[in-house]
């Protein structure tokens, strides 16, 4: 089997592009004395999460972010795009953000590159709300062909990524969808388990009670029940004892993003400076962004959303399916076509009435 076949299966999935070092500098100021680039890092990706939950405007006021946001390192994702291969802005003042997900510590990972977890995130012009669209990892799709002639195929979407790298992914997305994208934010969902417990655990609704497959075998009850960021991340990973699979997962993933969103909103971390410190420091190790991405425009720009202004949905399909050996995810063209013509148009009663 080629290196290409291989990645259009189930891809291995990881490793992201990892963040790199920070410089030598430091300052009394930093706590720790850890490096001062580092902890400005910190404070304005953190900013950028706060600010979607609602609370960012406060943060921002408080923080010098202007002079330093050009210390934070960025990833390159649209540079090597070709500018034809894009699709126009039709909505102007509307953004559309890439965000893919890993899970470095997942026990059933093989290495390699992934992309384990894609949302095409929607915010209105009017900033209102903001509609995440989780397109499934399996989903068959058409894969653009590299410079270096790799793709240029039909494959399993999140392939893009273990052949091209960021650019690929993004550019097919874009071609998938016809929704040009603003901004990517790469996210490692293994990081969610120290922002959930410097936000003193989530809680999460299971739709019903199931054991985990993996150590310790946790049993999760149907239900309400508080879970610390361990519990939580293991709640998120489960896929292969539901008869729907991926989709499961996907749920299941959705449910811990809105909780941990909903509890940072109202768990009172600006007035506590512990349990803002630790919160600043998880989100930190957890999220990387584009490096056109402006931090600080972002938070001032979404400073009024609350986690009841986000609604998730899941890409349009038909189910799964056989192409070759290869289980995977078909599409439903007609209202996938329809859906995403609403995000592009900024359609939103559209959008959310299409993803029902």
């Amino acid at each position: 089997m080629s290196s290409e076949e291989q990645a259009g299966a189930a891809v291995p999935e990881k490793n992201l592009p990892a963040e790199g070092t920070d410089g030598p500098e430091t300052t009394a100021d930093a706590p720790g004395g850890k490096p001062r680039r580092r902890w400005l890092r910190i404070t304005l990706i953190s900013v950028v999460v706060l600010a979607l939950i609602g609370i960012g405007g406060a943060v921002a006021a408080g923080f010098y972010l202007k002079s330093v946001e050009s210390d934070i390192e960025r990833f390159d994702a649209f540079d090597s795009i070709p500018e034809e291969t894009r699709p126009e802005v039709v909505a102007t003042g509307a953004l559309n953000m890439l965000i893919l997900g890993s899970d470095s510590r997942d026990p059933e990972s093989t290495g390699g590159s992934r992309a384990d977890t894609i949302i095409l995130a929607h915010i209105p012009k009017d900033r209102s709300g903001a509609q995440l669209v989780s397109i499934p990892r399996d989903t068959w799709v058409s894969i653009p062909r590299t410079k270096q002639g790799r793709g240029g195929r039909d494959a399993k979407i999140n392939a893009a990524y273990a052949w091209g790298g960021l650019p690929l992914m993004v550019q097919t997305v874009e071609q998938y969808t016809k929704v040009r994208i603003d901004h990517v934010m790469m996210v490692d969902f293994a990081g969610f388990t120290e922002i959930i417990d410097a936000l003193g655990g989530i809680e999460i609704n299971s739709a019903k009670k199931f054991t985990s497959i993996h150590p310790p075998f946790r049993t999760f009850q149907q239900g309400k029940q508080q879970m610390d960021g361990a519990t939580a991340l293991d709640f998120s990973r489960q896929r292969k004892q539901f008869a729907d699979g991926d989709f499961t997962r996907i749920k299941h993933q959705q449910q811990v993003i809105k909780a941990i969103l909903d509890k940072a909103a109202s768990g009172g971390i600006l007035a506590n400076p512990t349990k803002l410190n630790s919160f600043v420091r998880a989100t930190s190790s957890a999220v990387s962004v584009d490096k056109d991405m402006s931090l600080v425009d972002m938070a001032m720009d979404l400073r009024g959303l609350r986690g009841n202004d986000l609604t998730f949905m899941t890409n349009p399909t038909k189910g799964t399916g056989r192409v070759g050996s290869e289980s995977v995810v078909f599409e439903d063209a007609d209202k996938a076509s329809s859906f995403y013509d609403a995000v592009r148009r900024d359609a939103v009663e559209e959008i959310l009435s299409a993803g029902k």
